[in-house]
């Protein structure tokens, strides 16, 4: 009873921490519009898990044998639990979000006019540095992960028969598959309410969720997947430290473990002498890594590339991507079984699917949008295409004379189908309406542009995608899919090539030494060096409340992709 009873615990805990990662994931976006901060930070702050997970790891693996196994991943999910409570803290330390606008709004007649708040307190109050509770709680969550999979799977594995063990592991990651799902979709759900929710009048909100300023409720996303967490490390304080064994077979794996221990030095020689073994971690390493960078900013590409906005991109992946993965992990187990492929076979197989996943990885190079069109950014203030990463190609013979801030970014839609950043670099005159109905009037650079007669008029946000575009959209999200199924399916045979090609007491320092190569220099990395290259695409960045450079507003999509 108790053995199910631990079965149960450990898959929760597994989608649980599942859940909870995901949703970190989802959540970056917001987050670095929330903290003003570029993509850089947002790669360290993403990165802190792996680190929190290294410093620990090695107490884990060598002590945590040797101690109350259950109670230990109890700690590490109530751990988990607080990391996630610690990154939620800083919304309640902050004052209301204050999104970059230059536009003062009354119920009356309204003006376009400059407002640039300027006080002693106003960088504290932005909250930029607070960012560092989030790097704490990530850094948390990942010690307490730590003794989930070694003390968990070595536990289980103690109890239960040789035969029952592979059905275990199954259950226990098939549950683990969903996480991701759920937490992306919560994902999906938060970024759609406004952060300030409940403490603001919305209607005063000027601006929508598909806007580049729009702040989602990130935070409260992580009370509740720390919420989950809590309750998922409960049973394991009344487990015993170990369980009567189902059958004895472990005698003459506890004398090769010693013989391992004592032997160290040489084993670790005769492991990085195989050429197949170096072969498999320099695999894992580009494709954990690529994986890793894609999916903590695909969203931003999404919605950057394709004009969606940020909720709709999170939740295409909560429900179109993720579950292609899980399928195709479940269809690459089937395909071994049913064929009994040799070590041979399953190579074949994972490298045929790495081909393809990467061919069809480079045809969602050519399924792109053109940039959304930007007077003075992405097109001329006469309509021509013209990519422009200096601030002075904002101003035109329209509108030098309106002493209009360059800095901030308050776009408006023209009657032309063109942005501009500010009603100000538009040339307009006159508002009416309040709130998100705001209309500009006598729009001067509009009537720059050289087509049929139109009204000198613009609304407040970005101009909407052609429809082309979101045609490219759908078949974007089609390549997409079916590049996730093909690249799980060589999942499963690639683990089972590094198994059959390890000597049998070498396989538990060969999947140690991976986990740990992978997780250093596949997990921490990437998300850091892919941010910096993501800034180096920025046309526009926002402007902090006193000055200073806050998130980008507006990247290149050809230099993104």
């Amino acid at each position: 009873m108790q053995g199910k009873l631990f079965l149960v615990a450990l898959s929760f805990v597994y989608f649980a921490k599942a859940f909870q990662g995901s949703y970190m994931k989802s959540s970056v976006t917001q987050i670095e519009r929330r903290f003003d901060i570029p993509s850089t930070f947002i790669g360290v702050i993403d990165g802190s898990f792996e680190i929190g997970n290294l410093l620990v790891i090695a107490f884990v693996s060598y002590f945590g044998a040797k101690l109350h196994r259950p109670r230990l991943i109890g700690a590490g999910c109530l751990i988990m639990a607080v990391g996630s409570f610690c990154t939620a803290l800083p919304h309640f330390f902050q004052g209301p979000y204050k999104y970059e606008t230059t536009i003062t709004q009354s119920s009356e007649k309204n003006l376009t006019h400059t407002m640039l708040p300027c006080q002693k307190s106003c960088e504290k109050a932005a909250g930029s540095s607070l960012w560092a509770y989030v790097f704490l709680g990530n850094m948390l969550r990942g010690i307490g992960e730590t003794p989930v999979m070694p003390l968990g799977l070595s536990y289980l594995d103690d109890f239960s028969q040789e035969e029952n063990t592979a059905l275990y592991l199954a259950c226990i990651q098939t549950v683990g598959i969903i996480g991701p799902m759920f937490g992306f979709l919560l994902g999906s759900f938060c970024a759609r309410l406004y952060v300030d929710i409940g403490a603001v009048d919305l209607d005063v909100i000027a601006i929508n969720h598909k806007d580049s300023r729009w702040v989602g409720a990130w935070w409260l996303g992580f009370l509740v997947t720390g919420a989950v967490m809590l309750l998922a490390g409960i049973p394991f304080w009344f487990l015993p430290k170990s369980l009567p064994k189902q059958e004895s077979k472990n005698s003459k794996k506890a004398v090769n473990g010693t013989q391992g221990e004592q032997d160290f030095l040489p084993s670790l020689k005769r492991l990085f002498s195989d050429s197949v073994y170096i072969l498999i971690i320099c695999t894992s390493l580009v494709a954990v890594s690529g994986f890793i960078g894609m999916i903590t900013f695909k969203p931003k590409f999404m919605e950057q590339t394709y004009g969606q906005s940020s909720s709709k991109a999170i939740f295409m992946i909560g429900i179109m991507n993720l579950p292609a993965v899980a399928l195709g992990i479940i269809t690459g187990g089937f395909v071994m079984k049913r064929f009994k492929l040799s070590i041979l076979g399953a190579a074949r197989v994972s490298v045929t699917t790495s081909l393809v996943s990467f061919c069809l990885l480079l045809t969602q190079y050519f399924l792109q949008c053109r940039n959304a069109q930007v007077a003075g950014l992405t097109v001329s203030y006469e309509g021509l295409p013209e990519v422009s990463y200096e601030p002075e190609t904002l101003l035109a013979q329209c509108n030098t004379e309106c002493s209009c801030s360059l800095k901030h970014w308050d776009p408006v839609c023209a009657s032309n189908g063109i942005t501009y950043a500010n009603p100000c670099l538009a040339g307009c005159q006159t508002a009416t309406g309040f709130g998100k109905d705001m209309v500009f009037h006598n729009c001067t650079c509009i009537g720059e542009v050289p087509i049929l007669p139109t009204n000198m008029s613009a609304t407040l946000g970005q101009c909407s995608r052609s429809e082309d575009c979101d045609k490219m959209f759908k078949f974007y999200m089609a390549i997409s899919v079916l590049g996730a199924f093909v690249s799980a399916c060589g999942a499963t045979p690639g683990y089972i090539v590094l198994l059959r090609s390890i000597s049998s007491d070498l396989k538990s320092l060969a999947l140690g030494m991976q986990t740990l190569i992978v997780r250093t220099l596949g997990g921490i990395p990437p998300p850091i060096y892919f941010g910096a290259l993501i800034d180096q695409a920025c046309l526009k960045w926002g402007t902090k409340r006193c000055g200073g450079r806050g998130a980008c507003r507006l990247y290149d999509t050809d230099a993104f992709r």
